[in-house]
């Protein structure tokens, strides 16, 4: 099974999963990138999966349809292009001989999912859409930082070695940002040297893993003494592990 992140726009993945035979894609914004993929690696597209109804995320799924017959799987309380299957918390779907669950995170809007296998090539693999960045998390569009602060505890709480694939390249400027508030992060410190050089050689910084994520994400550190500090040198009534959080999040919208 391959992993393969397909860019899209300025800084979008499209990841496609295939076999050699058959593929999926998830979050297919605009269906060029996944059209040629098809026809270079000569698989047939079997299945669409989506986070959010956001068109950067939505867009290629019509043509993707139309062009392949492929079925289309997405969230339950959002809207989508039609027809698809929708799915909620809870449920599971098959594709390429593997299991998908699905998680309810909101936050980023209002019904956002992640698609998990809790298997594949002997790693876990999570597909989180807009909630979980490398370095970083979704801006709250329609959620509520409680919502946005329960939905990465329950992702967090997923196996060290899940592969978290983001569906932007954000990397880069979501470290500039940690590094600010949790100055004191070794771990953080050599992650953005590789992460650098990564990009330098054009290459994508991701899948990360839950494991580093834990270890460098403000956003999955907000009950940490460093973090709680930071947000209220930023918000001195950030008293709770909400407001923790929301400081974060409103410093990191305001950051340059």
């Amino acid at each position: 099974m391959k992993l393969i992140p397909l860019p899209a726009f300025a800084d979008n993945y499209i990841w496609m999963l295939h076999d050699g035979r058959q593929a999926l894609v998830v979050d297919p914004g605009d269906a060029q990138p996944v059209l040629e993929a098809l026809q270079h690696l000569s698989v047939q597209l079997e299945a669409i999966l989506v986070t959010h109804h956001h068109p950067d995320h939505t867009g290629g799924v019509a043509a993707l349809r139309q062009a392949t017959g492929a079925k289309v799987y997405g969230p339950a309380r959002e809207t989508m292009p039609e027809p698809l299957t929708r799915l909620r918390g809870g449920d599971q779907l098959q594709s390429l001989g593997l299991t998908f669950k699905v998680i309810d995170v909101p936050g980023h809007t209002a019904g956002h999912i992640a698609y998990y296998c809790a298997a594949m090539d002997d790693a876990p693999l999570l597909f989180c859409g807009d909630t979980l960045f490398s370095g970083g998390c979704g801006r709250l569009f329609e959620g509520s930082p409680a919502q946005m602060l329960a939905s990465l505890d329950t992702l967090a709480a997923l196996p060290d070695a899940t592969r978290v694939c983001c569906t932007h390249e954000y990397t880069l400027s979501n470290l500039k940002f940690a590094a600010v508030v949790d100055p004191g992060n070794q771990a953080l410190a050599r992650y953005t040297a590789t992460a650098q050089a990564r990009r330098a050689q054009q290459q994508p910084t991701l899948p990360s893993t839950m494991l580093l994520e834990r270890q460098i994400n403000p956003f999955l550190r907000t009950r940490q003494a460093a973090l709680i500090q930071a947000a209220q040198g930023f918000d001195a009534a950030a008293s709770d592990e909400t407001r923790v959080f929301a400081a974060l999040r409103q410093w990191k919208n305001e950051f340059k």
